[in-house]
């Protein structure tokens, strides 16, 4: 840990649905989700106007259109569009420092020493944040970022989480305490789900009361590698440099059990539980993989993996569950389980038809923001089967606009862009040849 606050952590607000908001002005203000759009789809990110009803990512998208109100837009996403924005904001960061990490399409670390920033007083940090976050929204068209400023990592990533959206927050160095320890114990990394239930057990609930626990209660809680972690960070000691330039070749969740486990529902649980977490990470770095692993350490301290590689790459947690379940029936549970991990490698960046895959049957893309005309029959393979709510496309007369929704043979469009008032919506045919996919338009003047 540093004796200055000298790392950054950018984390950008509600970011898909932040770009949805700007690329389509008739959104702005309104609840925006934006991730899978069929009955078996999963929220990748809700605008926090969605939020305020209960949509958040990871939720099944029929739970989070129970929740919402109508004339909600749900939205089919745009990749190119998104890495376009991020470009833009690490481009900005790298302006600040060559030692940039991104974490994710909407999240980085900047070394700010690295920078040759010489005053990394508290005032001087925090006007140079203040003026990056105005240089942010500027550059993307409104697009905010709320900004963390530490001296570790650690403190970095929890001060950006504090006042968002749109926030900053310094943690001077020798209050990193004061802000860590009244913090659930969720808040650090490393704490998932089974973790915290087995340190609820024991009563901790929160950071405080983890760092009152002793070295050895935790290393006998949670294995020594894992338990001598948290030990650490219930102190804010973390020395994890910035390391710019980082490249995935794997991303996977595991968890060590108090006890040796061989109930098969139990064993599923945790594989359901972990599976959600590794798509939710795929989704946040913008990557899909390839290849499913499952690793298992029995009672004896032997160690195996199994793998599986699919057809095409995907970041859906259902398929990465489905793999890792019959990855475990064939591997067995023999003896007990001590620890049980699963992984995704073989990454690559999403394909524009690959971010938010539909399901296999036509799906009910729904109305986008307000009541359309019923969908097509189950089982009817259609014309409008092209077309998904959010894309981006332009008619050779009526112009640049956004699919609204689909059905009976039709596609309706919102003719409006970032630089536009809301525009007008007309309904087309779904296989109308005048009407074509398009870029994401651009929305600087």
């Amino acid at each position: 840990m540093r004796r200055e606050a000298g790392i950054l952590h950018l984390d950008l607000d509600a970011f898909f649905a932040a770009v949805e908001q700007r690329d389509k002005p008739s959104l702005r203000g309104r609840p925006v989700v934006v991730g899978g759009t069929g009955g078996r789809g999963v929220v990748a990110t809700a605008s926090y106007e969605a939020r305020a009803y209960g949509a958040r990512s990871a939720m099944s998208t029929a739970e989070a259109r129970r929740r919402c109100p109508p004339g909600t837009a749900f939205l089919g996403g745009r990749f190119a569009a998104y890495r376009r924005t991020s470009d833009v904001v690490m481009g900005l960061l790298r302006e600040v420092s060559p030692l940039v990490e991104p974490v994710s399409i909407d999240e980085a670390y900047v070394d700010l020493s690295a920078g040759g920033v010489t005053d990394l007083s508290v005032d001087g940090v925090t006007a140079l944040a203040r003026e990056l976050k105005e240089r942010i929204a500027a550059a993307t068209g409104g697009v905010t970022g709320s900004v963390g400023i530490g001296s570790s990592k650690l403190m970095a990533k929890i001060a950006s989480d504090l006042d968002k959206p749109d926030g900053l927050v310094v943690v001077p160095p020798g209050g990193e305490l004061a802000v860590l320890h009244p913090l659930p114990v969720t808040r650090l990394g490393g704490v998932g789900p089974a973790t915290a239930e087995r340190l609820r057990q024991v009563g901790v609930a929160t950071v405080a009361d983890l760092a009152a626990k002793p070295l050895s209660d935790l290393v006998a809680l949670a294995g020594r590698a894992h338990g001598t972690g948290l030990y650490a960070l219930a102190r804010a000691e973390d020395d994890r440099p910035v390391v710019a330039e980082r490249e995935a070749k794997s991303i996977s969740q595991e968890e060590t059990f108090a006890r040796d486990l061989t109930d098969r529902a139990v064993l599923g649980r945790h594989v359901e539980s972990m599976a959600a977490r590794v798509g939710s990470r795929l989704r946040g770095a913008a990557y899909s993989g390839r290849t499913v692993t499952l690793k298992l350490r029995r009672y004896d301290f032997t160690t195996l993996t199994r793998s599986q590689t699919l057809p095409q790459p995907t970041d859906d947690p259902r398929v990465i569950a489905a793999v890792a379940h019959r990855l475990l029936a064939e591997a067995g549970t023999q003896g007990g389980l001590r620890l049980l991990g699963v992984g995704v490698s073989g990454l690559s960046l999403y394909a524009q038809g690959d971010l938010f895959a539909a399901d296999d049957e036509p799906a009910d893309d729904g109305p986008a923001p307000v009541d359309e005309p019923a969908e097509e029959a189950p089982g009817t393979l259609t014309a409008e089967a092209r077309w998904w709510p959010g894309q981006d496309v332009r008619h050779d007369d009526l112009g640049p606009g956004w699919v609204w929704g689909r059905g009976l043979g039709r596609v309706t469009v919102r003719f409006e862009g970032p630089l536009t008032p809301p525009g007008p919506v007309r309904t087309l045919a779904s296989d109308d040849p005048a009407l074509h996919p398009a870029d994401p338009p651009d929305w600087r003047p």
